[in-house]
């Protein structure tokens, strides 16, 4: 037998008490208060380092560096958080852009890595060519964000990384749903385009609709 509706309706109202809660916190923490901006850190810091790891991977060497980033650049937005979403889903989004940024830099710093690579007389490393399918894909989906428009890097990256609902990413985003799916279809189908020539992965790439 399911919940009561009381239970439900109880849920509900300490979910709403709670959020309610933590903008009065992040409004005073916006407001310049030392005490409730550490509170406030404290609170989301769990989210935030969740999702770094989902953009940069578990194994990413800049983890911690990129989650004290967004911690500064989520203290340093808070003035203009207007409390028209939820306070984790606003951090959330600040991680989003921060590892984004991040993994855009990391990209870069390969890249001319392997470049000078190129001129190394070492045997290559047959290890580094060995992957799993599913790391394989969720470095193609994050390297994929970091070429996206914002908006709809938001969007993918809390939808489908993150697992986010629909719900969720429109509450975080303070758009219609319908504006959610339109740009999760939109990043959908550039991904489909950049991985039209890697047909083993386009396979496996299946999003939730």
């Amino acid at each position: 037998m399911g919940p009561s509706r009381t239970s439900q309706t109880l849920d509900a109202s300490s979910a709403f008490d709670e959020a309610a809660a933590l903008t009065a916190l992040a409004k005073r923490a916006g407001a310049g208060d030392p005490v409730a901006t550490r509170h406030f850190l404290n609170t989301v810091w769990p989210k935030i380092g969740r999702v770094v790891v989902g953009v940069l991977g578990s194994r990413h060497p800049e983890i911690d560096d990129v989650v004290q980033q967004t911690l500064i650049a989520v203290a340093q937005a808070l003035p203009a958080f207007r409390g028209d979403c939820h306070p984790t889903g606003y951090a959330s989004r600040i991680a989003l852009h921060v590892a984004l940024r991040a993994r855009r830099n990391a990209a870069a710093r390969r890249a001319r890595s392997e470049m000078l690579a190129q001129y190394s007389l070492s045997e290559p490393d047959v290890a580094q060519h060995e992957d799993l399918g599913g790391e394989r894909r969720k470095r193609a989906m994050r390297d994929l964000l970091a070429e996206l428009p914002e908006e709809q890097a938001d969007a993918l990256g809390l939808r489908v990384l993150l697992g986010w609902s629909l719900e969720e990413v429109a509450t975080a985003s303070g758009v219609p749903i319908n504006t959610v799916r339109s740009r999760v279809r939109l990043a959908k189908e550039a991904l489909r385009k950049r991985l039209e020539n890697e047909p083993d992965l386009a396979g496996d790439l299946e999003f939730r609709p």
